[in-house]
């Protein structure tokens, strides 16, 4: 019995894989003995096999410092130039020996403009993206108007925008702040071709996600007023039960709107998300797998691990964490104080309704 569990996670780790990197593990290991086979994937073959890595190895030196590897240069976005959406900013890499890039687009929230999120430019394309931050029509677009014009704008950004060329069509990741958050998931839902999600601190109602099947980074603010997490980020992330990778990360003592603003805690787990989904980069899983414990900066993480990679503070492999009881609905503690620490209880896992197992490698949380 513990020789055919063994094999099948084995056989789990393998189904986790991206489709390029098992395909090199087929290709290189038939010679090797049977169990060569089953716990080896060569680094070497792996990395020539992936046509969409870009950069060198990170590190966590180079993965939270203000700027990547790549040198960038910046293109104006004139009002009238894509219909859809008002205007924008495209930042992107200056190199153009390592073919097409990713490419990600960026809402603001309600009320406000593309300065907001303008930082995310810079950060995203130094790293290998290219990035389009917009400005809705209106500052008071909800949701779903939003969601329509960032698509709108990865449609002017692969078809009509001088960097055209730099782009692949079939790499494509959406963000935004607060209902620029929520116009992330409504867009994701619009086209799950995406490859990517990340809602920042999002305020969405009445969306149900069930059919969402975009890999999703929920960000959300234990100190949110405007979007409080229990009503808007927590629902959101238990709701995605068709996404087959998710995580939900709380920022400690942060408002509502810290996620979208510099910070120095959530770039390394934004870059992560997207080279591991966009560009189908495993080197990046390390920064994701194991989940980040609590810190002064994070409150909590909770994530399906992709990969199956080994997990820390939650449930283990084919099990998931219990929703958390906690978030905006709970009362938060005084200024200085450090709530106590309240261990993960895991539970067997069970089927979301009318689909397969949403956590196709391991479920992993992390809560203090």
């Amino acid at each position: 019995m513990k020789r055919n569990r063994s094999h099948a996670r084995k056989r789990n780790r393998l189904g986790a894989l991206p489709r390029w990197a098992a395909t090199a593990l087929v290709g290189t290991v038939v010679a090797l003995p049977q169990q060569a086979q089953a716990d080896t994937v060569p680094a070497a073959a792996v990395q020539s096999a992936n046509p969409y890595q870009r950069g060198p190895a990170p590190t966590e030196q180079s993965i939270t410092a203000q700027r990547g590897p790549f040198a960038t240069a910046q293109q104006d976005v004139p009002a009238g130039s894509g219909p859809g959406f008002k205007r924008g900013t495209i930042t992107y890499p200056t190199d153009t020996s390592q073919g097409t890039f990713g490419a990600v687009a960026i809402s603001p929230g309600f009320t406000r403009g593309e300065d907001r999120v303008a930082w995310l430019g810079p950060l995203l394309a130094s790293h290998g993206f290219v990035v389009i931050t917009i400005d809705t029509n209106t500052p008071g677009d909800f949701p779903e108007a939003r969601a329509d014009q960032l698509l709108a704008a990865l449609d002017y950004l692969t078809s009509k925008s001088p960097v055209r060329d730099r782009v692949d069509p079939q790499r494509l990741a959406v963000m935004g702040h607060s209902m620029g958050g929520g116009a992330s998931l409504r867009a994701s839902e619009k086209r799950p071709q995406l490859k990517a999600a990340i809602p920042l601190a999002p305020w969405d109602i009445g969306n149900p996600i069930g059919t969402d099947k975009v890999p999703t980074l929920i960000i959300g603010a234990d100190g949110d007023g405007v979007a409080p997490v229990a009503a808007h980020a927590d629902p959101l992330y238990q709701g995605l039960t068709a996404a087959p990778e998710k995580a939900y990360l709380l920022m400690r003592g942060a408002d509502h709107e810290a996620p979208g603003q510099p910070n120095a805690t959530t770039p390394k787990y934004m870059i992560a998300w997207l080279k591991r989904f966009v560009d189908d980069d495993i080197r990046y899983e390390q920064f994701l797998c194991p989940p980040p414990q609590p810190s002064d900066k994070i409150g909590e993480y909770r994530a399906t691990c992709p990969g199956g990679g080994p997990t820390q503070g939650g449930a283990a492999a084919g099990q998931t964490a219990v929703p958390a009881t906690g978030g905006g609905n709970a009362p938060q503690p005084k200024q200085g104080a450090q709530p106590q620490p309240q261990p993960a209880q895991p539970v067997p896992a069970q089927r979301p309704p009318g689909g397969d197992d949403h956590c196709p490698g391991s479920s992993a949380r992390s809560r203090a």
